[in-house]
């Protein structure tokens, strides 16, 4: 169980298919929230990174680090081994690749071989594009890549991601629940561990995905910053569903 902040400047942000930012409030306050009510992991996003050649969130995850005891992942704007140095030892885990791996691939293995196979999550944001099939888009859902997703996900494994997560963006700030064919599809191929992300509304959203979509681990963000619920009501919830997730 993972709870996803998604960050502009120092404001928590939600959004709808990656577009339409609304602030929900500050990052720092939510993920101390989502510590203490049990959440497993954190992924922050700097969702204008990209666009601007640079990621902000030092400052954030060195608060973060100090302040919160669970695996961070950070991403966006993450161009170089430099980029990722200065963020682990800022104290984040794990960093996220999504613009700068598309376009130069070799940037995951340099990545891997200076800190760790287990330290780079390839960073996907999917969209569909026809019956089972999916595009890669970068710079937070703004442009296509014309890559394949199935294709993406079978390269980055070779050059040495040691997870994927993978965003729907017909999904993402729905409400509507898991693209579940989606990560159906992509299981057929993965071979670290897989995390899906966008369109939970309900724990039943949660349940599904896990029945269906065969993935490690489950992302969320709107369910949890609107407050429709909380890290251990779907805890509680999935452990009385006999879901594989951490009793504490």
């Amino acid at each position: 169980m993972i709870a996803r902040l998604d960050i502009k400047g120092q404001n928590l942000i939600n959004t709808v298919h990656l577009e339409g930012l609304r602030v929900v409030g500050d990052p720092q306050e939510r993920a101390r929230e989502y510590f203490e009510d049990g959440v497993d992991e954190l992924i922050y996003m700097d969702i204008v990174a990209s666009l601007y050649g640079r990621n902000n969130l030092k400052e954030i995850v060195s608060y973060t680090a100090e302040n919160i005891f669970v695996p961070l992942t950070v991403g966006g704007g993450v161009r170089s081994v430099d980029d990722v140095r200065d963020l682990l030892l800022a104290g984040a885990d794990k960093i996220a690749l999504n613009t700068a791996a598309i376009n130069r691939p070799e940037l995951i293995s340099e990545i891997a071989n200076a800190f760790g196979s287990q330290c780079v999550v390839l960073s996907i944001e999917a969209k569909n594009i026809g019956a089972g099939k999916w595009e890669c888009y970068t710079d937070n859902g703004r442009e296509r890549s014309g890559v394949d997703v199935i294709d993406w996900v079978k390269r980055g494994q070779e050059l040495g991601a040691g997870e994927i997560l993978v965003t729907s963006i017909d999904r993402e700030g729905t409400r509507n629940g898991y693209e579940i064919p989606l990560y159906a599809a992509i299981t057929e191929y993965v071979d670290v561990p897989l995390i899906a992300c966008g369109g939970m509304g309900v724990f039943e959203h949660l349940s599904e995905l896990y029945e269906g979509g065969n993935v490690n681990a489950a992302a969320m963000a709107d369910v949890l910053h609107a407050n429709r619920s909380t890290v251990s009501d779907i805890r509680n919830a999935a452990l009385d569903a006999k879901l594989p997730v951490r009793r504490i």
